[in-house]
C-alpha cells in the first residue's frame, strides 16, 4: 500500500464547485469544466481522481455521470465516483464505463445488507464513504445524521468485504482547519483496512501527518478547498508523500 493523492472534483450543474461543510448554500464555483479540471490534475501526476456527484447525493439518482465516465474513458488516471449510487444497476453503469471505484455512502445506512451483498460481488471495486458529524454517520448529501456510529458500520461492513474506506469529518470539510487525524486513525485500526482521509486539509504538514500513519492504515488524502484556494499543487503534494 502507497500513500494516494486523491485531487477531488466536486460536480454540481456540471460545473466543478466546493461546499462548505456539506452546506449546498454555501457554493464556490471553481471551474466550468469537470473533465478539464481532472486532466489538469492528471498531467500534474494524479494517479486517481475523486469524483462527486453532489445533484446525485442530493437527489438520489445519477445526474452528473457524463463527465465522470468522460475522465474514466480518456484520461489514464483511475476514477472513483460517489453521490447518487443507490442501486446495483448504478454500480455497473459506472464500473462498465472504466470507472475504477465506487462510493457507496447514504444506503450503507439505510440498507446494510444490500451493501454487503454488492460488496461480496464487487470487492474492492465498492468503497465506502463514511461522512460523520459528530462520529456518527450522515447521509443524503449531509443533509441527514443518523443515529449509528461510523465505527461501529465500519466495523460491520468490513467483516463484509469492505476493504477500502473514506472518512469525513463534516465538521472540518471545506475549513482548511487541518483533517480530524485521530478519527481517521481510529477507523483503520477499527476496522483493520485501508482508510482515506477527507476533509479540513489545508497544507503539505497536513498530509505527512497523515502519511505518518500509513502502517496503520491511512491510505490517501483527498485534497479540494486546498487545491482550488492554491495553498499547494497536486504535483507538490505527489512529491511531498514521496519524499516522507
Amino acid at each position: 500500500m502507497s500513500f494516494t493523492i486523491y485531487p477531488a472534483i466536486d460536480m454540481r450543474g456540471g460545473k466543478c464547485v466546493r461546499l462548505v461543510q456539506g452546506d449546498y448554500n454555501q457554493e464556490t464555483v471553481y471551474g466550468d469544466s469537470p473533465f478539464d479540471m481532472a486532466k489538469k490534475f492528471a498531467g500534474e501526476g494524479a494517479e486517481w481522481i475523486h469524483m462527486v456527484d453532489l445533484d446525485g447525493a442530493k437527489e438520489g439518482s445519477r445526474i452528473n455521470d457524463e463527465f465522470v465516465i468522460a475522465v474514466a474513458e480518456k484520461l489514464d488516471a483511475k476514477v472513483q465516483i460517489g453521490g447518487g449510487i443507490r442501486s446495483k444497476e448504478d454500480i455497473e453503469h459506472y464500473l462498465s464505463r472504466g470507472v475504477d471505484r465506487v462510493i457507496i455512502g447514504s444506503i450503507a445506512v439505510s440498507n446494510t445488507e444490500l451493501v454487503k451483498e454488492w460488496l461480496q460481488e464487487y470487492g474492492d471495486k465498492i468503497a465506502i464513504g463514511l461522512d460523520a458529524k459528530d462520529g456518527y454517520v450522515a447521509t443524503h448529501g449531509w443533509l441527514e445524521t443518523s443515529a449509528l456510529k461510523a465505527v461501529d458500520l465500519g466495523k460491520e461492513l468490513a467483516e463484509a468485504g469492505a476493504e477500502t474506506f473514506i472518512f469525513t469529518d463534516i465538521a472540518t470539510d471545506g475549513m482548511l482547519s487541518g483533517p480530524n487525524v485521530e478519527a481517521v486513525v481510529d477507523l483503520a485500526e477499527q476496522t483493520g483496512k485501508s482508510v482515506i482521509a477527507s476533509g479540513g486539509i489545508s497544507s503539505l504538514e497536513d498530509l505527512k501527518t497523515l502519511k505518518e500513519y500509513e502502517s496503520r492504515g491511512v491510505s490517501g488524502a483527498i485534497c479540494g478547498k486546498s487545491l482550488y484556494t492554491g495553498k499547494f499543487t497536486v504535483s507538490e503534494a505527489v512529491n511531498e508523500v514521496r519524499s516522507c
